[in-house]
């Protein structure tokens, strides 16, 4: 499904501050399968998932999805079939426009936009159909402005949002960092069961050790640009947060 082949990122080449944020970093994950990456600040998590996503075009190797060059394939095609959430629960959703207005731009993610009307009714059931797996009465607020919701609705809501347009492979960056430690475990329970119902491919980046190890079917330890560590299976059963945190020195 999604392969990074032999990866390099440079940052100010040939000055003092020259940085290789990722180096010969390779990956293979298949369809359907949730992977959490850690690691510490620096290591070259987010520029990753701006390799996957065509934000970052690396100096060196490849990023494919289903056996084609990302770097080659056209932004539209790209905006359907990758939906990314960020930490900002503000950067994800539109917050002078309601729930409504920002899940008809989101369905329209990647396509064109003819002139057809803007509100219908089987679209407006769609949208709620959608909340309502969220278990936050946000079905019934439809047409709330969007800044009138905490953060880990809108957490929520961009969520639910990045299924719409039917990506195919979802990048999470710290989506739960923003948000209270209660907020927090919502937001994650709701996200794994997302992907899990929709039967997508995720790499999910977080700090929490607690999470890392609770979900994802691999958890990967990225440390100066390049996996070094894989847990799944028994290995990560028996991890725990202090134990995983010490993998990398955070403790």
């Amino acid at each position: 499904m999604l392969k990074l082949q032999n990866i390099d990122v440079t940052i100010a080449k040939g000055t003092k501050s020259e940085w290789h944020i990722l180096q010969d970093l390779n990956l293979n994950v298949s369809s359907g399968e949730f992977i959490v990456v850690i690691g510490s600040n620096g290591a070259g998590k987010s520029t990753m998932l701006n390799v996957i996503s065509g934000l970052t075009k690396p100096d060196c190797g490849e990023a494919l999805i289903e056996n084609q060059n990302i770097a080659n394939l056209p932004k539209s095609l790209m905006c359907s079939v990758i939906a990314k959430v960020t930490q900002d629960p503000k950067r994800g959703t539109m917050e002078n426009m309601t729930i409504y207005e920002n899940m008809a731009f989101s369905l329209k993610r990647g396509a064109s936009r003819f002139l057809i009307p803007f509100a219908t009714e089987n679209r407006k059931s769609l949208f709620q159909e959608k909340l309502r797996l969220l278990d936050m009465g946000l079905e019934n607020r439809i047409d709330d402005i969007v800044s009138n919701l905490s953060g880990g609705q809108r957490q929520a809501l961009s969520l639910v949002m990045s299924t719409l347009a039917g990506a195919k492979i979802f990048l999470l960056d710290e989506i739960t960092a923003a948000l209270d430690p209660k907020a927090a475990d919502q937001v994650i329970k709701l996200t794994n069961k997302i992907i899990r119902d929709e039967k997508a491919t995720c790499i999910m980046i977080t700090h929490n050790m607690s999470h890392a190890i609770e979900y994802g079917d691999r958890t990967l330890l990225l440390k100066d640009g390049n996996f070094i560590k894989e847990f799944s299976g028994d290995n990560k059963k028996h991890l725990t947060p202090v134990s995983l945190a010490a993998e990398f020195g955070e403790i």
